[in-house]
């Protein structure tokens, strides 16, 4: 988008308290996009904010099962972006002032989101973008001997709903000068 077609279509230059990005940072031309926030924040005090997200926490057993799948099963078919999340973003490029607060990124040291889940939503979840890949490529991550192995960590406690939770990490800044 041109600066031409941002003022039109967006916003104005130097007329925007904040820009937030939610969990798509990484898919993003940061040098285009970050040339465009720059444009559009109000100087010194304008802000943008990332947020990203990582794999849900369940509980040790269907953590131990996952990982191999994650990180051996599905990467190959991840996409290179990924590492940007796997890192918390804290390796992405961010041309910023920092924030005060924790690792610079703003006042917060924790936050997670919480969601119920069966089994069943739990693989619907894991069926993203590098599951897909493969599915596509005409391979099965979700075999059955992974699915076996996922249910009977998933059935371990008796319990068919388990509390995911997904920690969030924030990269904050200012525009500045």
């Amino acid at each position: 988008m041109s600066i031409t077609e941002l003022e039109q279509n967006v916003a104005t230059q130097s007329s925007v308290d904040l820009v937030t990005i939610a969990s798509a940072l990484h898919w993003f031309d940061l040098r285009q996009f970050y040339k465009q926030v720059k444009w559009v924040l109000k100087k010194p005090s304008g802000v943008i904010a990332a947020w990203t997200y990582t794999m849900p926490k369940i509980n040790e057993s269907v953590g131990a099962v996952f990982k191999p799948f994650d990180t051996i099963d599905c990467k190959p078919f991840w996409a290179p972006q990924r590492k940007l999340v796997d890192n918390k973003y804290m390796s992405i490029d961010f041309p910023f002032e920092p924030v005060d607060g924790y690792e610079n990124t703003g006042p917060f040291d924790q936050f997670v989101v919480e969601k119920l889940m069966d089994l069943d939503d739990y693989f619907k979840f894991i069926r993203c973008s590098a599951y897909q890949k493969a599915n596509d490529k005409g391979v099965e991550l979700l075999t059955e001997n992974v699915m076996e192995k996922f249910k009977a960590a998933w059935n371990e406690d008796g319990q068919s709903q388990k509390i995911a939770r997904f920690r969030v990490y924030l990269r904050i800044g200012k525009v500045g000068n």
